[in-house]
């Protein structure tokens, strides 16, 4: 698994920045993303993919528990759709 520290570390190795700089940066792209998120806008990273929030209607459903009816309330989602070329370089 990879993690933010992980990631901060290898853009300032590989840019010449500080670790801290590095880090800024990763959290100022995740914060980007998510302020379009809450706005309800996609997010395209071209060779990457898209961030999409889609809405998820109200259902119903079964408690396994007991066998009952629930209602589940409707929401919203975050959905991420890889990019052509992701999906190609993960399948070489």
């Amino acid at each position: 698994m990879t993690t933010t520290n992980e990631i901060a570390d290898k853009i300032a190795s590989d840019h010449g920045l500080t670790k801290v700089q590095g880090k800024a940066i990763v959290e100022a792209v995740f914060t980007a993303i998510t302020a379009a998120s809450t706005a309800g806008n996609e997010t395209s990273i071209p060779g990457f993919g898209k961030f999409k929030v889609k809405d998820t209607p109200e259902r119903e459903a079964r408690n396994p528990a007991t066998g009952a009816t629930i209602k589940v309330a409707a929401a919203k989602k975050l959905t991420f759709a890889p990019a052509k070329a992701l999906k190609d370089a993960l399948n070489k």
